[in-house]
């Protein structure tokens, strides 16, 4: 069992530095204008920010030290970048090579996610590094910080890792030129190759850089969640969104509009593809940038986590010599990944296999890759008219947008090819109302597609905290089943550790709704049937809804309740 920590209260009257009145009147304070106790107490004069600093020190186990006149070895200050050092707030005392013990210096007991950084960062150069802390005031931190990793300090310029990231190029020598004039330029650059090779570690899709009235905020979006990370200092935003604006070719004068760009990286090897938005706000430009990393992606068909008879059914599907196979779901769900696992798996020297999209996010050796551009007037339409002459056995259309590109489809999978789409919908049998709404013929419709997926992702439970639990009734009346339906059954959850940031997930898995256009089916479209018989008829002939999946995933304890509820429907 867990050992209960102590109070913050509780230890300060140990030590006899506060009275039980002084407590109980912070306390009223603190529930009447919130705040944190410590702060409160040294307020109202009852102890000190180092009385408060040392009781957090006993509270969280940690020795407490006094970093004035302390005598750092630099091999010491390069296990730690300035980076990481200004970023997480830490000073590196010392290391033991015995025991692989690293110990740091920092004045927030709670950031133990410092820890986990560290170490992986470390890793490489000390295999078994262990990261352990001890407790310093902020006086402390800023005097040891300025001291040894300021201007004039100890530990000059770029930390160790951060240094090799500029040598070997993560940007490019030349794309991170260092402005002169910028008197943040430096910074900047050290700040911007942090962020992303964090980004990049942490299998983030996302970084988004927003910027408010008292703070500059960094958040990235991990397996579909966003995490707020520590705010870098307010004043290097704008340099900070116009070296990005510049290693993205965009126009950095130019601040009242919205910009969209690409950085191209190479980090260890790995060909990264960073896509970047700008868009002004009151408080200055936020900057998204969306992480492409082939190296993060299975383009593996028999990896996807398919149910085997769904592995089995798409793969007869994209064998068809002729058709439509529709993928839809909602903006990041998945459905590029599962276009692209259906032509890695079919990308044959005797098949020839083109694709036209907006963008083109993974380079597939093989395979003909043409890229929208509405500017020149390059649209989905004029594409596809293009590549009907260029003799393909298989085409992608990145969306079905509108009824020319509809359009183009159909007649591309009346005259022998096989055309792998994407569209917008919240269930599979829903696309054929939305092609007819588009201003495609039923008969056409009917005579041409093949299957529509719905998919959607969730996140998994982190293996390394998963627990389980028996459900109870109130688990059967949010899923909308019978409580015979999960007599005997184990759900699980994640109780949250390190490995997952304390979420409880870690990774994704799909959710597949399958929806074979038979014979029956090809009928109801050309009859006008509604999207409810529609997917009565999916059901009568084998179709698992996406909340039916999700129920085999969470019997499976692959994920939880919540997650299921969050992304499916129950569709009567």
């Amino acid at each position: 069992m867990a050992k209960r920590r102590k109070l913050l209260g509780q230890i300060l009257k140990e030590i006899e530095l506060v009275t039980e009145g002084d407590i109980q009147e912070a306390l009223a304070r603190q529930k009447k204008q919130g705040g944190l106790l410590g702060k409160i107490l040294c307020e109202m004069g009852t102890c000190s920010d180092g009385d408060i600093t040392m009781a957090l020190a006993a509270q969280n186990d940690m020795n407490f030290v006094d970093l004035a006149g302390l005598d750092i070895p630099i091999e010491l200050l390069d296990l730690v970048t300035e980076a990481q050092a200004h970023t997480y707030r830490v000073v590196p005392l010392e290391y033991d090579a015995e025991s692989k013990m690293f110990t740091i210096a920092m004045d927030d007991p709670t950031k133990i996610v410092v820890f986990d950084e560290l170490q992986f960062s470390l890793q490489s150069r000390i295999p078994g590094i262990r990261i352990q802390g001890a407790l310093a005031s902020q006086e402390d931190i800023d005097a040891a910080l300025e001291n040894f990793y300021g201007e004039g300090g100890a530990k000059k310029g770029l930390g160790g890792d951060l240094a090799e990231f500029i040598e070997e190029g993560v940007i490019g020598k030349n794309a991170i030129a260092v402005d002169s004039d910028d008197p943040d330029a430096p910074q900047v650059v050290k700040l911007l190759n942090f962020l992303l090779s964090t980004a990049i570690k942490d299998r983030s899709s996302d970084i988004h850089l927003e910027p408010f009235e008292e703070r500059f905020q960094v958040r990235y979006r991990v397996d579909g969640a966003l995490l707020a990370m520590e705010n870098p200092p307010k004043e290097l935003a704008p340099s900070l969104i116009s070296r990005i604006k510049v290693l993205s070719k965009l126009d950095i004068a130019e601040t009242r509009m919205p910009q969209d760009g690409r950085i191209e990286l190479t980090i260890e090897g790995r060909s990264v593809d960073l896509r970047v938005s700008t868009l002004p706000t009151m408080f200055g430009e936020s900057c998204v940038m969306r992480i492409l990393d082939r190296s993060n992606v299975s383009l593996d068909l028999d990896n996807l986590g398919m149910r085997p008879e769904d592995n089995e059914m798409m793969k007869a599907l994209i064998a068809k010599p002729n058709g439509i196979v529709l993928v839809t779901g909602p903006t990041g769900s998945g459905k590029t990944t599962t276009l692209y696992s259906c032509l890695n798996f079919m990308n044959t020297p005797d098949l020839k296999i083109i694709t036209t999209e907006d963008p083109v996010e993974y380079d597939l050796p093989g395979v003909m890759q043409c890229q929208v551009n509405e500017e020149v007037g390059l649209t989905y339409g004029a594409a596809l008219r293009s590549i009907l002459r260029q003799d393909p056995d298989m085409i992608l259309v990145g969306e079905i947008r509108d009824r020319e590109t509809g359009g183009i489809a159909v007649e591309a999978a009346l005259t022998g090819h096989l055309v792998l789409s994407t569209l917008h919908t919240n269930d599979a049998p829903s696309a054929t109302t939305r092609m007819l709404d588009l201003g495609l013929e039923a008969f056409l419709i009917a005579a041409t597609m093949e299957a529509i997926i719905a998919q959607r992702l969730v996140r998994k439970i982190c293996v390394s905290c998963k627990d389980y639990f028996e459900p109870e009734a109130e688990h059967c009346m949010e899923l909308g089943i019978r409580q015979e339906a999960i007599r005997g059954k184990k759900f699980a959850f994640g109780k949250g550790c390190s490995r997952c940031n304390n979420t409880g997930y870690k990774g994704r898995m799909a959710l597949y709704e399958m929806f074979r256009v038979n014979d029956e089916v090809k009928q109801m479209i050309m009859d006008g049937a509604n999207v409810a018989s529609l997917r009565e008829a999916g059901r009568r002939h084998g179709m698992r809804t996406l909340r039916e999946s999700g129920l085999l995933a969470i019997y499976d304890c692959g994920t939880t309740v919540d997650e299921v509820l969050r992304e499916t429907l129950v569709l009567e």
